[in-house]
């Protein structure tokens, strides 16, 4: 099996790397600095320092900043439908954005603090005037803590909102949920949480991350927390993703996910090779995938054979329209079914049906 890591080769993806080696025959690790998408030529092509990538993985693993959101969606659509993606291109753009997070979690039922968003920082400042004090404020990018901020009363979170304003940011507006300084991150795999780890902030600073200074320590989470990552990550679109949580009396609250987390904290709280658990999964998953390939592609095939275009014979087939935005897209199967060829052809529409005939 061949697979691909699209990363910014950090500490972290090099260990994951490491692992993919020993359960695929071939990985490819590609710095996604140095990748190019060139469209408008009549097919993508996707270059890596100019030379043309493969398209045949089996595997392709998109783990990069979120400053790199627009060409991690770009690259998972490029592989969508040729490869095993543990992550769904719709992913990169709702998990980068803390608010279509919010989102997309409250769709699926996943408790989280409560969270405003205002179209100007006026109304922003009229909502103020509502809110239980402290807050915090949150623009929708950023990681590592970074972006986030504490508000203690209506003169200070003022302030913070005409500094944005200045900026031009968006901001979000969040409950403060007292926790002591802590939350927790669960890494989860697939439908287990491989690790999960409670992280503390230091001295009057309320972000738990690491990369602000806070430590962390390993933790045994209950059922219920761990059922609430596992159902995140799948409303999400990830197979693999890291969770914050925050245990407060109305019971766990999702703060976000990570598409790629850092392992060199979890791994040594832990003492759990995460990275392993992800490359083991990979395997396993795309094999799953080939499988479900394989077995697609033959039956097709014997369907194309026992109907064989320009047989005269009417061919009916039931099928659930695939969109790609407002286009519909014919399946694989009746696309070979049709024998139609690159030539113009002939489409009539009339009271919900289509007619295409050659010319």
């Amino acid at each position: 099996m061949k697979a691909a890591m699209f990363s910014m080769t950090s500490v972290s993806s090099k260990r994951i790397i490491e692992s993919m080696r020993k359960h695929f025959d071939t990985v490819d690790h590609i710095d996604v600095r140095e990748v190019e998408l060139r469209i408008g030529r009549g097919k993508p092509a996707l270059l890596h320092n100019g030379v043309p990538l493969k398209e045949d993985y089996d595997c392709v693993f998109i783990r990069t900043s979120f400053r790199y959101a627009l060409i991690q969606y770009a690259l998972a659509t490029f592989y969508e439908g040729k490869t095993y993606l543990p992550i769904k291109p719709d992913a990169y753009n709702i998990v980068n954005d803390k608010m279509l997070t919010h989102i997309a979690l409250e769709k699926a039922g996943i408790s989280t603090p409560e969270t405003y968003i205002s179209p100007t920082i006026e109304s922003a400042k009229v909502m103020l005037n509502s809110l239980n004090f402290p807050i915090i404020l949150k623009i929708p990018g950023g990681t590592h803590g970074k972006g986030v901020m504490f508000a203690e009363s209506v003169a200070s979170a003022s302030g913070i909102l005409d500094t944005l304003e200045g900026l031009k940011q968006a901001v979000l507006i969040q409950e403060y949920v007292e926790t002591g300084g802590t939350d927790i991150r669960a890494v989860v795999v697939g439908d287990e949480v491989v690790g999960a780890m409670v992280r503390k902030a230091t001295k009057d600073e309320k972000r738990a991350n690491i990369h602000q200074g806070g430590s962390a320590e390993a933790i045994l989470l209950d059922p219920n927390s761990k059922r609430v990552a596992i159902k995140t990550a799948k409303a999400l679109g990830a197979d693999i993703c890291a969770v914050d949580i925050l245990e407060s009396v109305k019971g766990p609250l999702v703060l976000e996910a990570n598409l790629s987390p850092g392992l060199q904290g979890i791994m040594v709280a832990t003492g759990r090779d995460i990275a392993e658990d992800m490359g083991k999964y990979l395997a396993k998953k795309t094999q799953e995938y080939k499988n479900q390939t394989s077995k697609t592609t033959a039956t097709a095939q014997k369907i194309v054979d026992a109907v064989a275009p320009n047989s005269g014979k009417m061919q009916q087939i039931y099928a659930k329209l695939d969109f790609r935005g407002s286009r519909i897209l014919l399946s694989e199967l009746v696309s070979k079914m049709s024998g139609f060829k690159d030539e113009e052809v002939l489409i009539r529409l009339k009271n919900g049906k289509i007619e295409i005939e050659r010319t």
